[in-house]
């Protein structure tokens, strides 16, 4: 039998964990990286100009439940690791699992093409930027979705002193003694906050919405553990969103008299060890949204208006596929229409591996997508019709508009517990889906689910 041929396309975590599942598998695996190095964002200053990494980053998630299952960290990491421990663990798991000497470095894609028409099957050709293509049975692209800045237009054109998007941000000393303001109050604008008022001489966090600070350590205990440990089957959603909130109204009382108002859905929380105490005294303060800029004037919601030297988006980012026609995967808004996050429809042998946002460390997510795409690639999963596929497509669209607050970082929101669900039971040869056949089973998915 022939060895199916599979590229992967990126070394950041995802890419290198489907490629060792997929070398453990048998397969013919090429990686394809733009940079010198394998772990993506992790590694700082990549040369594939895609790391988002600053100085003084630590991860918000335990070591504990960041790990590969099958790859320990080493003893030199503390419990949230660095970035740089995080390039050194990726690096070593590449190693060992055989990875490196798969991994053309320094050779970005330009294009995957499928040498068949669409609904049918066939081979992909990947093409690099030099020029030089080869043919696939399957294509993994495991770019992610954090690689190209959403910038603000009025931010950024508006402003008339320095202006970078928080993916810019390295390190706190070129602000010294400047005038900074922080726009978004999710994890990289927390910690940017907290970082640079060390040094600057004023700083300012602007959350224009609400959000859920919460603590990463409670009475000693990680609070990843914590919330990992609360996702169980048989845990309602209200009841264990009644347990964390009480723990963080512990750690953190009201925040609302901070200037940190509720949200107004559910949304994506951001952890922080220190914005709370800087804002308590007084080295950040909150602002409300921005309602005008003229020069280096910010004029706020509240009505107040400052002056600044540097104004920081951390606005997120969009999806950005470059090396894909639009024809055949489509961005809508900030995000992809995949089956189960992963698959396109009308494409067979084309995957994706991380373009999801999930609740959880997205090491054990990518190892579940990655033990399904084994599968897929084998021909043991019974794929559903096109038509099925882009129904559950829209159901799944449908309940996360229902859940979630309206907002481009939620497009892609994951309940990753329920997910990963959705993924063992089409690995049984269902669709995907979570059936519930009787009233309590449709009870227990509605308690869920939430």
């Amino acid at each position: 039998m022939t060895v199916p041929r599979v590229a992967v396309i990126g070394a950041g975590n995802g890419g290198v964990c489907t490629a060792k599942h997929l070398i453990e598998a048998g397969y013919d695996v090429t990686v394809y990286e733009a940079g010198s190095h394998v772990g993506g964002l992790w590694v700082f200053e990549n040369d594939n100009g895609r790391s988002q990494a600053y100085k003084n980053l630590s991860i918000i998630s335990s070591r504990r439940f960041t790990r590969f299952k099958d790859w320990e960290f080493d003893d030199a990491t503390p419990r949230f690791p660095t970035h740089r421990d995080m390039a050194r663990y990726v690096h070593g798991y590449a190693e060992h699992f055989g990875v490196l000497e798969r991994t053309r470095f320094r050779t970005p894609v330009a294009s995957v093409e499928p040498l068949f028409e669409k609904g049918a099957a066939g081979r992909w050709r990947v093409t690099t930027e030099a020029g030089d293509h080869e043919d696939h049975d399957a294509v993994a692209v495991a770019t992610g979705h954090l690689n190209e800045p959403l910038h603000v237009a009025r931010f950024r054109d508006d402003f008339g002193g320095t202006y970078l998007h928080s993916s810019q941000y390295r390190e706190a000393d070129p602000f010294v003694d400047q005038r900074v303001c922080v726009v978004g109050v999710g994890n990289s604008g927390v910690d940017i906050a907290s970082d640079v008022c060390r040094v600057a001489d004023r700083t300012v966090l602007v959350a224009r919405s609400g959000v859920v600070i919460q603590p990463k350590v409670v009475f000693g205990i990680a609070w990843s553990d914590i919330a990992i440990g609360l996702r169980k089957r048989w845990i309602p959603n209200a009841v264990r969103q009644r347990i964390m909130n009480a723990l963080i109204y512990a750690v953190h009382g009201d925040l609302r008299r901070l200037g940190i108002q509720r949200p107004a859905g559910r949304t994506h929380p951001t952890l922080s060890e220190s914005i709370i105490a800087d804002i308590e005294y007084n080295r950040v303060q909150v602002k409300p949204g921005i309602r005008a800029i003229d020069g280096r004037t910010v004029t706020f919601e509240d009505g107040s208006s400052e002056a600044f030297d540097v104004l920081v988006g951390a606005t997120g980012y969009r999806v950005h596929l470059p090396f894909l026609d639009e024809s055949i995967v489509p961005v809508t808004g900030n995000h992809v229409d995949l089956f189960k996050r992963m698959f396109v429809p009308d494409w067979p042998g084309l995957a994706f591996v991380g373009m999801l946002n999930p609740l959880s460390t997205l090491n054990r997510i990518f190892e579940e997508q990655a033990e399904l795409l084994v599968d897929v690639v084998a021909g043991r999963v019974p794929f559903p019709s096109p038509e099925e596929m882009w129904a559950d497509i829209e159901d799944k669209n449908r309940r996360a508009a229902a859940i979630y607050t309206d907002s481009p970082r939620h497009e892609m929101e994951e309940p990753d517990f329920l997910y990963v669900e959705e993924l063992h039971s089409l690995r049984d040869g269902r669709l995907g889906r979570i059936e519930a056949t009787t009233p309590l089973d449709r009870l227990r998915r509605l308690l869920v689910a939430g």
